[in-house]
């Protein structure tokens, strides 16, 4: 027993946890997952360039599907072919996971990156509306970032529109967001430069000199 135990031990691969939890995240399935994981064995134990038929006998591929992934693994950038001059001066070719490491990393790198900024987009909108989201305000914000695409810069513009307008309430900032989406406005600086011409022309045409700061000099969102 104590001898199966050792052979179990000296029997493990190191595998990045990582690779498992985002393999899907760089455009690769289940199969070129096994595939990759087959060449890594296969390293790991002497072999440093597998053949198709080599890999394919131990998944439920044909060789021709498995040469097919390979190529396409390499054409992905997610694994590369080095040669590496013997003795004799042959030339030995072997397998480099590299690319797919450097990637897989990278990857995970900017997801945080993503995710630490929709967390500060919850945060600013609870500080500026002095209390915590509800359940059906946080979807709507996710709505806005994932459904409708909006770039964050965006929504911080809207929010600053509601905030301006003393209309903090996500109806308006919603009302304000589809008004820009119709008008092919996309970015913060095109949000700014539209809201700010809106506000001049309602300048020259509508205020009056006794009413220098009249609230109707701002576009209502919820008004056609």
């Amino acid at each position: 027993m104590k001898q199966n135990m050792q052979y179990i031990l000296h029997d493990q691969i190191n595998v990045p946890a990582l690779l498992i939890e985002k393999f899907a995240s760089l455009g690769l399935d289940e199969t070129q997952l096994a595939i990759i994981l087959q060449i890594y064995t296969a390293q790991r134990k002497g072999n440093n360039f597998p053949t198709p038929e080599e890999i394919a006998e131990h998944l439920t591929i044909s060789n021709e599907v498995c040469t097919n992934l390979l190529r396409q693994l390499i054409q992905k950038d997610l694994l590369a072919i080095e040669e590496d001059q013997a003795d004799y001066n042959i030339i030995k070719e072997s397998y480099s996971l590299d690319p797919l490491w450097q990637k897989l990393y990278t990857v995970d790198q900017k997801v945080e990156k993503v995710d630490n900024k929709v967390g500060e987009v919850f945060q600013k909108f609870e500080r500026e509306f002095g209390r915590p989201l509800s359940p059906f305000e946080i979807e709507m914000i996710n709505n806005w970032l994932d459904e409708d695409n909006h770039d964050i810069s965006l929504i911080y513009t809207a929010l600053r529109e509601a905030v301006l307008m003393g209309k903090i309430n996500f109806k308006y900032i919603d009302r304000i967001l589809i008004e820009w989406q119709k008008k092919g406005i996309k970015s913060s600086q095109q949000a700014q430069q539209s809201s700010k011409s809106f506000h001049s022309h309602q300048q020259n045409t509508s205020v009056k000199k006794e009413h220098p700061y009249d609230k109707s000099l701002y576009y209502n969102w919820l008004e056609e």
